[in-house]
C-alpha cells in the first residue's frame, strides 16, 4: 500500500523536482548575476627579451600604441573584487609576427606585431578577452655609448663656505639601449644636496638623463636603458676669505708727466679656496696681484681704466665666490710733473645763489682736483687751505653738471677744469604733506 503511494503521480513528482531546481537558478541570477567588466591595462610585460638581444636588438613599446583592454566575465560577486593588480598581461617576444621579415629589412627601427595573453585570479582563460590582441613592439639595433656625469650641487653651504669642486665616482658611465633613444641623449646629471652644510658631502646619487630637448626622460624611456642607476657623488667646501687686489703696470708716461695713483676697484674681493691654497695666500699677505703685463702706460698723458678678469689671477686652488664679478677695474691716474692731486668732500663745497625753496645733492661723495707747484721749492698745501664753490644763479629744478671754482693758494694753478654733477629739487612743505594726506 505504501509502496503504491510512493510510486503513484512520478510525472508531476519529477515536474516538481524540475520546477524547484529552475526556482533556484533564477534565484541565484538574480541575486549574483552573470556580467562584464573591462579593465584598460598600462603594463604588458615583455617576456623573453634575451631572444631579441641575441639578434643585436632592444624592443620597446610602440608610442602609437592602442591602450589595451581586458573584458572579464563572470559573476558580479567575483569580478566586483576583481582589480587591475590582479590581471597579469604578457607578449612572448619569441612568438612575434613576421619577425624574421623585419629583421631581414635591416632598418633602425622595425615593428613588429606580438600576442597578447592575459590571465587573471578565478577567471578561466574563455571569460577573458583582450583587445588589440596583439601589442605593438619596435625593434631597434642595440647601441651603447659612454657619457660624462655631470655632477652638480642644489642648496647654498652654511655660512662662510662656497662649493670648492663636485666630483662624481665614477666619472663617466656606459649606457645601453634603443640605437634611437641613445641618439637623444644630451647630459647625464648627477645633483647632490649641500644646503646647510660647513663640511664634505658625499651621497649616492640617482642618475637623471636629459634628452636633447633639455627634458628628462620618462620613467618608461629610461626602462629601455640599461646601466648603473646610481653613482657617488662627493662635494668639498672651501672657506670663504676676504683679499686685497693691488695692481701693477709697465712703461713710462709721456715726457714731462708721472704716475700720481694706482686705485683697484673694488679693492677687496672675496674668494674661498682649500686649506692649503688659502695657507699659501695668506702667507703672501692677502693680496691678488695683478701683474704689470695687463696695464701698459707708455706714453700715456691722461688717467686710463682697464677692465680686468681677476679670475685669470686666482693662485691654483683658489676661486671667486658665487655672488663676486669677475670684473676689477684698475685706473690708474697720471698727472703733470710737480702736480698733485687732492679729494674735496662735495659737503665741504659752498652753494651760491641757489633760490630758497630749493635745495642741491652731489651724485658723489668727494671730487678730485689737479694743482701745480709753479716752484717745485713749494710745500704742498693744507687741503683747509683750499675752497671749492658752485653758482647756481638762475637754476631750477633738474639734473646738471656745473663748474667747480676751485681757490687755491699763492703759487698754485689748476691742472684741469673741475666739475660735478647735481639734482636741484623743491624743498618739500611738511605742512602742505599733511595737509595732503587728510
Amino acid at each position: 500500500m505504501k509502496k503504491r503511494k510512493l510510486t503513484d503521480n512520478i510525472p508531476l513528482k519529477l515536474m516538481s523536482i524540475f520546477v524547484g531546481i529552475l526556482v533556484w537558478l533564477i534565484v541565484v541570477n538574480i541575486d549574483n548575476p552573470t556580467t562584464r567588466r573591462s579593465f584598460v591595462i598600462h603594463d604588458v610585460e615583455l617576456m623573453n627579451q634575451a631572444y631579441i638581444d641575441s639578434m643585436g636588438l632592444v624592443s620597446s613599446m610602440d608610442e602609437d600604441q592602442a591602450p589595451i583592454r581586458v573584458y572579464i566575465t563572470g559573476t558580479r560577486k567575483t569580478v566586483s573584487g576583481i582589480t587591475e593588480s590582479d590581471i597579469n598581461a604578457v607578449a612572448d617576444l619569441q612568438q612575434a609576427i613576421n619577425l624574421e621579415a623585419a629583421i631581414e629589412q635591416n632598418t633602425t627601427t622595425s615593428l613588429v606585431m606580438v600576442p597578447i595573453t592575459v590571465t587573471c585570479t578565478g577567471i578561466s582563460p574563455e571569460n577573458i578577452e583582450v583587445t588589440p590582441k596583439n601589442l605593438s613592439v619596435n625593434l631597434q639595433k642595440k647601441a651603447t655609448q659612454e657619457f660624462v656625469i655631470n655632477a652638480t650641487t642644489e642648496g647654498k653651504p652654511g655660512r662662510g663656505y662656497e662649493i670648492g669642486t663636485v666630483t662624481a665616482n665614477p666619472e663617466k658611465i656606459r649606457i645601453t639601449g634603443p640605437f634611437s633613444l641613445i641618439n637623444k641623449i644630451n647630459q647625464v646629471n648627477a645633483v647632490i644636496d649641500v644646503d646647510g652644510a660647513t663640511e664634505d658631502v658625499t651621497e649616492d646619487i640617482d642618475l637623471s638623463i636629459i634628452d636633447k630637448n633639455g627634458e628628462p626622460l620618462t620613467t618608461t624611456q629610461m626602462s629601455y636603458l640599461t646601466f648603473e642607476r646610481q653613482v657617488a657623488v662627493t662635494a668639498r667646501l672651501w672657506r670663504v676669505q676676504t683679499v686685497t687686489i693691488n695692481a701693477e703696470y709697465s712703461g713710462t708716461p709721456a715726457q714731462g708727466y708721472k704716475v700720481g695713483s694706482v686705485e683697484e676697484i673694488p679693492s677687496e674681493i672675496s674668494v674661498a679656496g682649500s686649506e692649503d691654497a688659502l695657507e699659501e695666500l695668506s702667507q703672501a699677505g692677502n693680496s691678488i696681484w695683478i701683474t704689470e703685463d695687463a696695464i701698459d702706460i707708455s706714453g700715456k698723458s691722461d688717467n686710463m681704466e682697464i677692465k680686468v678678469d681677476i679670475s685669470e689671477y686666482l693662485p691654483e686652488g683658489i676661486k671667486l665666490t658665487s655672488d663676486s664679478s669677475t670684473d676689477v677695474f684698475v685706473r690708474v691716474n697720471i698727472l703733470p710733473e710737480g702736480s698733485i692731486e687732492y679729494e674735496i668732500l662735495t659737503s665741504d663745497i659752498e652753494v651760491k645763489n641757489l633760490s630758497e625753496n630749493l635745495q642741491v645733492t652731489f651724485d658723489t661723495a668727494a671730487i678730485d682736483i689737479r694743482l701745480k707747484k709753479d716752484d717745485e721749492s713749494l710745500d704742498d698745501p693744507d687741503e683747509e687751505s683750499i675752497k671749492a664753490s658752485i653758482d647756481l644763479e638762475g637754476r631750477e629744478e633738474g639734473s646738471y653738471e656745473v663748474p667747480v671754482d676751485i681757490t687755491l693758494p699763492e703759487g698754485y694753478e689748476l691742472v684741469d677744469d673741475v666739475v660735478a654733477e647735481i639734482n636741484i629739487s623743491e624743498i618739500s612743505d611738511v605742512s602742505e604733506v599733511e595737509n595732503s594726506e587728510e
